[in-house]
């Protein structure tokens, strides 16, 4: 077996774990959670819980081979609709999220995860060669 192709594997498991650790997160500080929802979104609360509900769910998809390529792709989706956040973070006098300095580590770190996530997807599909 190619050993850059191992890599993929261990990356859903960690994608997956990250996502579905996220998604408790939502239900057990939600307070945290919603000074991130826009302020043109009603029931802040409630977004909070579906983001976390999605969350785990595609976290803990990622672990069915049969299901990961749609996991890893509504995990894409959920990243490019937190980009917002992130970039709305960067040119905001006051984050959401601590400081300038770290809206700017964020923000490529997002960037990344988006590329790894598409990624995964792209690899969840690939038979293992021996």
């Amino acid at each position: 077996m190619n050993q850059s192709l191992k890599i993929w594997p261990v990356l859903k498991i960690v994608f997956g774990l990250f996502m579905i650790y996220a998604g408790v997160q939502h239900f057990l500080k939600p307070d945290f959670f919603v000074p991130f929802v826009p302020k043109f979104l009603p029931f802040k609360l409630a977004v909070v819980y579906i983001s976390g509900v999605f969350e785990i769910g595609f976290g803990l998809l990622l672990f069915f081979k049969k299901y990961a390529k749609m996991a890893a792709l509504g995990i894409f989706v959920l990243l490019l609709l937190f980009l917002p956040i992130h970039i709305w973070d960067v040119i905001s006098e006051t984050p959401v999220i601590g400081s300038k300095t770290a809206a700017w580590i964020r923000l490529p770190i997002q960037f990344l995860l988006i590329f790894l996530i598409w990624k995964i997807k792209n690899n969840s599909a690939k038979p293992l060669k021996n």
